[in-house]
């Protein structure tokens, strides 16, 4: 599937932003007075900061190919 580099710059910025967020959430419960009550929570942000990370580096790849 093939996507127009006006789609890829679109799709990073939204994982731009939502990675943002998602840091802020591991941050805020591992700052929690209990954060091992979020360990899961906690797990589970860590997991889609990687993987959107993931994404955005072949997003960039692709944008630098031409």
């Amino acid at each position: 599937m093939e996507f127009s580099k006006v789609e890829l710059a679109e799709a990073k910025r939204q994982i731009d932003s939502t990675l943002h967020k998602l840091r802020e959430t591991a941050r805020t419960l591992r700052e929690k007075e209990n954060p091992e009550r979020c360990k899961s929570q906690i797990t589970l942000a860590e997991r889609r900061v990687r993987a959107f990370e993931i994404a955005n580096r072949l997003i960039e790849r692709e944008l630098s190919q031409d």
